[in-house]
């Protein structure tokens, strides 16, 4: 089984990226993010193209902001929008969604992304963190969370770290809700398979960041670990960030059982212009 995650920044500016790239990959499960799209308007939107494909749809959508989809032609059972219990700024937001395909549960989430150190929105991050936490430990056994988490786990994920300092994405507090996520059992298949590559996964917009490959690595896939023991291959796309009118995020693929492109990665292609840090 092929899994992908991908933030999209606004499927109905993504559509002439996405169907192509559905075609060349073939994930079985996608996860997308920042779908931005309610969900009768992405139904009338890639309903038909999607089911085309063999895909059935998982949606939970708001017009404008956030949404998360899963896209599934390995199955889509027990579907479940929202985390019970999870904070909402005010009001619940459409961050997540769960379904059972192919026997593993899935969780497709958009982590909030906190703003600024000590503001309101990040005291949300936190507390929207834990409720995911006490939502995947609760099983079953074979999970994986995946999606644009809006934290660098480590140094090694973010190009400069004197860069972030004073930011969101790389504060103690972040790194240390994610490490309690992990504790229920979870691990970071991309990292654990390429432990000391430089391997990220959005690059701002702003002018050479993505050319200089001047990144962040936000973008996870987390197993359990009779999940993760089947990876066969764990990558990051670039080649989706690339030419006109692409996401600021690139999709994070994972192959279980087989890999039909073989044990590639971490980054395919690779950079073309790989900078150090500044």
């Amino acid at each position: 089984m092929r899994l992908a995650t991908w933030n999209v920044n606004s499927i109905k500016q993504r559509l002439p990226r996405l169907l192509p790239w559905l075609d060349e990959r073939r994930p079985d499960v996608v996860c997308l993010q920042e779908t931005k799209l309610a969900d009768e308007a992405f139904r009338a939107l890639l309903g038909a193209e999607l089911a085309g494909r063999g895909y059935e749809l998982a949606l939970h959508g708001e017009a404008q902001w956030n949404g998360v989809a899963i896209l599934s032609r390995a199955g889509l059972e027990d579907v479940v929008a929202g985390i019970e219990g999870a904070p909402g700024f005010p009001h619940p937001e459409a961050r997540a969604i769960a379904a059972t395909c192919g026997g593993v549960r899935v969780w497709c989430v958009y982590v909030p992304n906190g703003r600024a150190p000590g503001s309101e929105h990040y005291a949300y991050k936190l507390a929207w963190l834990g409720a995911l936490r006490d939502a995947v430990a609760a099983g079953p056994q074979d999970a994986i969370v995946c999606g644009d988490m809006n934290i660098a786990p480590a140094d090694i994920d973010v190009f400069d770290p004197d860069a972030y300092a004073g930011h969101t994405h790389v504060t103690a507090p972040e790194r240390e809700a994610l490490q309690r996520l992990e504790a229920v059992g979870l691990s970071d298949v991309v990292r654990e398979r390429w432990p000391g590559e430089r391997v990220f996964t959005y690059w701002d917009y702003r002018a050479g960041m993505f050319h200089q490959d001047l990144g962040m690595r936000i973008d996870l896939v987390l197993a359990t670990a009779t999940v993760a023991g089947r990876v066969q291959a764990a990558w990051v796309d670039r080649q989706a960030r690339k030419g006109t009118g692409p996401s600021d995020h690139a999709p994070v693929i994972v192959d279980l059982d087989e890999a039909p492109d073989g044990d590639i990665g971490p980054v395919v292609p690779p950079p073309s212009a790989a900078a150090g840090p500044r």
